[in-house]
């Protein structure tokens, strides 16, 4: 089944994205296909906070000419924790808006500018305070767990921003406690507007729908809970994982979307849906390079000049990063809404998968995807389609030539 199928054959699709440069190249890609009926996406937290992902979703799907797509608001945090911080380090290859700071056309970019922090706790019209580092500090020393993009405050690999931020719901539940600080057992999840999308879609479109991740799998998780014989009819294809290669986490073992939420991850690896995990194995042979990007700067548009703006940032970031990437950035996020779209542009190795939640002797590393040991004794339990191959030529070939004709129509 390939990205240029019949009319008649139509793409149902949700997504769940933390929305930075990759995913608006993959939102890119769904848009330029006729055949694509993509009904929704819950903005995560995770390469930027929520609130940005948000607006740089919106902004993206007006610029590309569809901002009758709804973005709903998704998982403001982790399973694991109530407060979320986004890594520093996301800006060096996103930029500090998640967009590589480069204007979308819609006026200037002070919309996508983060928030100074404030020195107060007062919230703002939509209920949100800010939180200052001395804040976030007297929070940890009472016991709250604070994700650094998926580090706890405090550990090594917490890798605060120069001047922390965070946005939580005013009068949250979640209020410090004495306990010592350690990853907690139950889940902090909510039943967000972007999870209920998620399910209103899959009861309505049962097997026909593909619910697309390239973030956290957070909302997901959610999703199964509020609904799991629905969501589980669904196939699921995420970004995210490792199983051949080294991690891109300082450990070098864990993924960045699987370490930020490893809770949520193992329970939809383990829950029985149809699942595909597009991770480093394949995403890291496909490099796009500056070379493939000039046919896009053809169109002379707006939309030509930010997909092809954001697409440099990246290549230039990534080859600065990893001598890995001098050829070109990985594409990571389009690879996997590709795979959404044409499953065989990948081979699979089928095997029961799981995530570890913990660190240290006799219990693994953290955030690390794995085979599901339970599965050699237990036939019932429904690999995840992991892939280990890829069509790379044919794939960039589609992404690069597709989003040339999206472009190329919006003049």
């Amino acid at each position: 089944m390939g990205m240029t199928n019949p009319q008649t054959d139509i793409h149902h699709i949700v997504a769940s994205m933390d929305t930075g440069i990759d995913d608006a190249l993959a939102l890119a890609l769904l848009l330029a296909q006729p055949n694509v009926r993509l009904h929704g996406v819950s903005a995560s937290y995770g390469n930027v906070l929520e609130q940005p992902a948000a607006r740089n979703t919106r902004a993206v799907l007006s610029l590309l000419g569809r901002s009758d797509i709804p973005v709903f608001d998704g998982a403001r945090h982790p399973s694991w924790a109530p407060y979320f911080i986004a890594d520093a380090g996301c800006a060096q290859f996103h930029g500090s808006d998640g967009l590589g700071d480069v204007s979308t056309g819609d006026g200037d970019n002070a919309d996508f500018t983060p928030t100074t922090p404030g020195e107060t706790l007062a919230s703002d019209a939509n209920g949100l305070v800010t939180l200052t580092a001395p804040q976030i500090r007297n929070l940890t020393e009472c016991g709250t767990a604070i994700s650094v993009g998926g580090y706890q405050v405090g550990e090594k690999h917490a890798d605060l921003p120069t001047m922390p931020e965070l946005t939580i719901p005013s009068g949250s539940a979640h209020t410090p406690t004495p306990e010592k600080l350690e990853f907690p057992q139950e889940s902090c999840s909510q039943a967000t507007a972007g999870a209920r999308m998620i399910v209103d879609a899959a009861r309505a479109f049962g097997p026909d729908l593909t619910i697309l991740v390239t973030g956290p799998l957070t909302d997901i998780d959610t999703a199964l809970t509020l609904d799991p014989e629905a969501v589980r009819q669904a196939r699921i294809v995420f970004m995210g994982g490792t199983l051949t290669q080294e991690g891109n986490c300082y450990d070098l073992v864990c993924e960045t979307n699987m370490i930020q939420d490893p809770e949520a991850a193992d329970r939809v690896l383990r829950s029985g849906a149809d699942v595909t995990m597009v991770g480093l194995d394949v995403t890291h042979r496909c490099l796009l390079g500056s070379s493939d990007i000039t046919p896009w700067n053809a169109a002379h548009t707006e939309a030509s000049r930010f997909l092809t703006a954001i697409a440099e940032f990246s290549i230039r970031a990534n080859a600065a990063s990893e001598p890995i990437f001098a050829a070109g950035m990985p594409l990571h996020d389009p690879l996997a809404a590709a795979v959404a779209l044409d499953a065989t542009l990948v081979g699979t190795l089928d095997l029961p998968m799981c995530v570890e939640t913990r660190s240290g002797d006799g219990t693994g590393v953290r955030g690390r995807t794995i085979g599901n040991p339970q599965g050699f004794i237990d036939a019932s339990l429904r690999p995840t389609h992991v892939a280990v191959g890829v069509d790379r030529e044919r794939f960039l070939a589609r992404f690069t030539g597709d989003i040339a004709n999206l472009l190329t129509s919006l003049r």
